[in-house]
């Protein structure tokens, strides 16, 4: 009944024919290329450069400091595209007004590139300007390859992101306005609590997101979003997108979630636009039938009124006995700040002092601060516990080596990704800088607990809309070969420094109890997974919330069993 236009294909003539023809002889392939007046060893490049972009997955949407990298390399196809225009002025004229854009846009950008970025619209825009648009506009300049700039730009594209990224990036567009309840309008209009850089959405950015949606059968958001298009088309924006296209989305959207009546309207708009369209034609006479089916079977129900309020009774009873909020409407709440509240009572016996840990000698004089953040499990925050220098060193040492995060299978106990844990990831250890071995030993010294059995500090940096769902740091019993293979038993305690301020969102938090910490820059929370009995302390399941605005870096330490028979000793109680 509805199909979607194909895909826009991003790869440009000269490298889908490479693609449809790989298995014929390499002099074919120089002969194509040269008919392009393209010279020898610049095409041999351009072929390996074509090679590795398609096979790169970098996964750029995962993290926000290695998206800033992207920032600078637009900024230089700006000014490679510039020299471009000096050269052909009057004949790409069109191409010199999109550079002048892009211009200003990169350098207003790299100004603060991570705030910038933390701005998930201006991510999810550079995200599409990177896959798609620069794409069409390397098309457009090929015919003419004696200029630098498209040797530049092709080669510079080994680096830009994939659909893979663009998509990830929309989807996180996505994930953000259901956690914090945003509008399709709050989003196209830039207005998020925090946001620095306020960026519009234009019609084509918002039906971009509905047709993402739409891939994904994701009926709610497609309607959401293509709504969103068409309002902004009714009030002006000049558009390539047409309304009859948006609102063929539109009413079919709505009629996959049952609103027959109103696609109907829809579908009637379409065609006081386009009275030749054949699906909306089509649609047309279904709906009304649907409709008139439906009216009669209303007809019957008022004929039969105690069989309609016995249903009425079964659907008031069902509702009234799923009392529960499942845990993924706790962790939104807990995310948008609302949720369960510490009675007055709990929340007067926590404190902040200056803690010393039982005169640990370097803590004596200058002793740091701490603060209770929860009682039941008991989460302590230290605060300025990390300098800007140690932070922005541990920054420097992880860029180079951040990767996707993974997590383990808990069936076949592989490291794999997941959509649920969205950020990338490094560890570190002393040989990569003194600086680490100096943080371990802070971490010893004011837990008290043994850091020669404890994991690598693992550094971490939230992509666009980052996150990580409910769940637990320690294996439970159904996982009796979580941490085998480092023989150092379960993790008993877990230490997390937050190594940057978010705008907005970002909270760590506890569905289960109530608790949400929220990310300041220079302090570190720290909390026992494990009971002194070695039992698990199920109420530590904890998630990361989204990250709205802002730029989300944490380290963590994972501190395991061995080595703390004397440092904590185990109870006979088992919820001790």
């Amino acid at each position: 009944m509805f199909i979607l236009s194909p895909v826009t294909c991003t790869v440009t003539g000269w490298s889908r024919d490479f693609i449809r023809h790989k298995s014929r002889d390499y002099t074919y392939f120089c002969y194509r290329m040269l008919s392009f007046r393209m010279e020898l060893p610049c095409l041999c490049l351009l072929l390996l450069n074509c090679l590795q972009s398609l096979s790169a997955g970098n996964d750029f949407y995962t993290s926000i400091g290695q998206m800033t990298d992207l920032l600078y390399t637009e900024k230089d196809l700006v000014t490679s595209l510039k020299d471009y225009i000096r050269a052909e002025e009057t004949k790409l004229e069109k191409i010199k007004v999109w550079a002048e854009k892009m211009e200003s846009m990169s350098a207003a950008a790299t100004l603060d590139p991570e705030g910038y970025l933390g701005n998930p619209v201006n991510a999810f825009k550079l995200m599409k300007r990177l896959n798609t648009e620069w794409a069409m506009l390397e098309s457009l300049v090929l015919s003419d390859t004696t200029d630098g700039f498209v040797s530049n730009l092709t080669i510079q594209r080994q680096y830009f992101p994939t659909d893979e990224d663009q998509t990830g990036a929309a989807k996180a567009l996505l994930r953000l306005q259901d956690t914090y309840r945003l509008t399709a309008n709050t989003m196209a209009t830039g207005d998020l609590p925090g946001a620095k850089h306020k960026t519009f959405m234009t019609v084509e950015d918002c039906y971009e997101l509905g047709k993402i949606a739409y891939s994904d059968v994701d009926y709610y958001h497609t309607e959401l979003w293509m709504s969103q298009a068409l309002k902004q088309l009714e009030q002006g924006e000049e558009s390539n997108i047409d309304k009859v296209t948006v609102l063929d989305y539109l009413s079919y959207s709505i009629y996959q979630q049952g609103e027959i009546d109103r696609a109907l309207d829809y579908t009637k708009q379409l065609l006081k636009l386009d009275s030749e369209h054949q699906r909306a034609n089509g649609n047309l006479k279904y709906f009304e039938f649907q409709l008139e089916k439906q009216r009669k079977a209303d007809e019957a129900e008022v004929k039969e009124p105690g069989k309609k309020e016995t249903t009425e009774k079964k659907e008031k009873s069902k509702k009234v006995s799923n009392h529960q909020i499942p845990e993924r409407k706790k962790y939104e709440m807990l995310c948008r700040g609302e949720g369960i509240k510490m009675t007055p009572r709990r929340q007067s016996r926590l404190f902040c002092r200056y803690y010393d840990n039982n005169h640990n000698p370097k803590y004596v004089l200058a002793p740091v601060k701490q603060q209770d953040e929860w009682d039941r499990p008991y989460i302590v925050r230290y605060l300025d516990i990390l300098s800007e220098a140690e932070i922005e060193k541990v920054k420097q040492l992880a860029k180079p080596r951040l990767r996707r995060a993974t997590i383990s299978n808990p069936i076949t106990g592989v490291l794999e990704t997941a959509p649920y844990r969205i950020s990338k990831s490094a560890w570190l250890t002393g040989y990569e800088d003194p600086m680490i071995d100096v943080i371990n030993q802070r971490i010893e010294d004011l837990t008290g607990l043994e850091m020669d059995t404890a994991e690598e500090l693992q550094v971490a940096n939230y992509g666009v809309g980052g996150q990580y769902e409910p769940h637990f740091d320690f294996g439970r019993k159904d996982e009796p070969d979580a941490f085998k293979e480092l023989g150092t038993g379960n993790r008993i305690a877990t230490w997390l420094f937050y190594m940057s301020d978010v705008a907005s969102g970002g909270a760590t938090v506890f569905p289960d109890v109530g608790a949400a910490v929220w990310p300041k820059k220079g302090s570190a929370v720290f909390w026992y997974n494990l009971f002194p009995s070695g039992e698990g302390d199920y109420r530590t399941r904890h998630a990361a919330c989204p990250v709205l605005v802002g730029n989300k870096w944490v380290s963590n330490k994972w501190i395991h069993e061995r080595g703390q028979e004397w440092r904590r000793p185990c109870s006979l109680n088992e919820t001790d």
